[in-house]
């Protein structure tokens, strides 16, 4: 399912195998939540040079599974030609529904009052059900900040529920809050189960930035080499490049579409944001050859934003996913041809 090209340090190019496509690595993921990248058509999330996303099992459950099951499944459902991975929805389950966190599961509360389970062969039959390419153990996530009898009860449920969800096409989710010793005791003990790969989960959530790269960095010499590495909930170009530099190969997050939608966009060496009269230009990023970087002109994009006209938004979204996909190639292309990641000097788009 993962071959490994190069290695360059802890830094890792690969080939994930799925059934919609052979995936270079590293890889970022654009958040479909609900079977939809916000403002963006299939084709043109294809065009920002997107070839994986991830959807959310929990939602889909919630709004329509046997509306995707009816399409055929979730790629003829999207419209989407790509590999697709699903979240199980433990995350979501405990930060947005009222529950209860047992030996058996999530139990919780829909907000139209009905009452459900989420077990974790139950979160792998939705996920599967949809057709997906990789499913994600259900996991058990603690808030931060977190008291450590509550990250090591988490880090308890997480195992227990790993060994309960083995099998093939499907990736464990580690957890461990911030504390060192319980991230290594996670990925020990889910390490040597029968997975295809491991996800880094409950990071990205209010930790301090250093901190978050700190559990990264101390999980990565606990998992298999020949398996693949997910960092959840992870967008930032700057914090791809360093999580790759440590052995990461695959990443999703909201973070470059929500920018976006907010009126951020990426450039190399930072960020614009739009819809302020101070904000001039032609050229929004000369080195990038996205639609909105052909097309429109930085004033054109900023005066959008102003008039809160929804077009910014579609713009903006094909030029974020851009950039971020960039970033990983970039990445990719570095390690193929032996060369390091500097982390304390900037993502390096002119060295390959």
């Amino acid at each position: 399912m993962f071959e490994i090209a190069a290695r360059q340090g802890q830094a890792r190019a690969g080939v994930l195998h799925t059934r919609h496509g052979d995936i270079q690595t590293p890889v970022f993921l654009p958040v479909a939540t609900k079977g939809a990248i916000k403002t963006l058509t299939p084709m043109e999330a294809w065009t920002t040079g997107s070839r994986m996303l991830i959807v959310n099992a929990l939602h889909l459950y919630r709004r329509g599974r046997e509306r995707v099951r009816r399409a055929g499944g979730i790629h003829s459902f999207m419209g989407w030609n790509g590999a697709i991975v699903s979240d199980s929805g433990g995350f979501q389950l405990i930060k947005q529904f009222p529950c209860e966190i047992g030996t058996d599961g999530i139990r919780f509360t829909m907000p139209d009052g009905t009452r459900d389970i989420f077990t974790p062969e139950k979160s792998i039959e939705v996920q599967e059900s949809l057709g997906v390419d990789i499913a994600l153990a259900l996991d058990d996530c603690p808030s931060y900040p977190a008291e450590p009898e509550r990250v090591t009860s988490a880090v308890d449920t997480t195992i227990r529920w790993a060994e309960r969800c083995q099998g093939r096409g499907r990736f464990a989710i580690l957890q461990g809050g911030t504390i060192e010793a319980e991230r290594v005791r996670c990925a020990r003990a889910i390490a040597g189960m029968d997975f295809d790969g491991y996800a880094v989960g409950g990071l990205c959530i209010g930790e301090p930035k250093e901190m978050m790269h700190r559990m990264v960095e101390a999980t990565m010499p606990h998992l298999p080499p020949g398996k693949p590495r997910h960092l959840m909930g992870v967008g930032s170009p700057e914090d791809i490049w360093r999580a790759v530099a440590a052995g990461v190969d695959i990443f999703d997050s909201a973070y470059p579409t929500r920018n976006a939608r907010h009126g951020t966009i990426f450039i190399p060496g930072g960020k614009v944001n739009l819809g302020r009269a101070k904000t001039t230009g032609d050229t929004i990023d000369e080195t990038c050859g996205c639609y909105t970087c052909r097309h429109v002109t930085l004033d054109y994009l900023n005066h959008l934003f102003r008039e809160k006209d929804p077009l910014g938004a579609r713009l903006a979204t094909i030029h974020n996913l851009t950039h971020v996909n960039r970033v990983v190639a970039a990445a990719r292309e570095r390690i193929l041809a032996g060369k390091t990641l500097k982390t304390n000097t900037g993502i390096q788009f002119d060295a390959v």
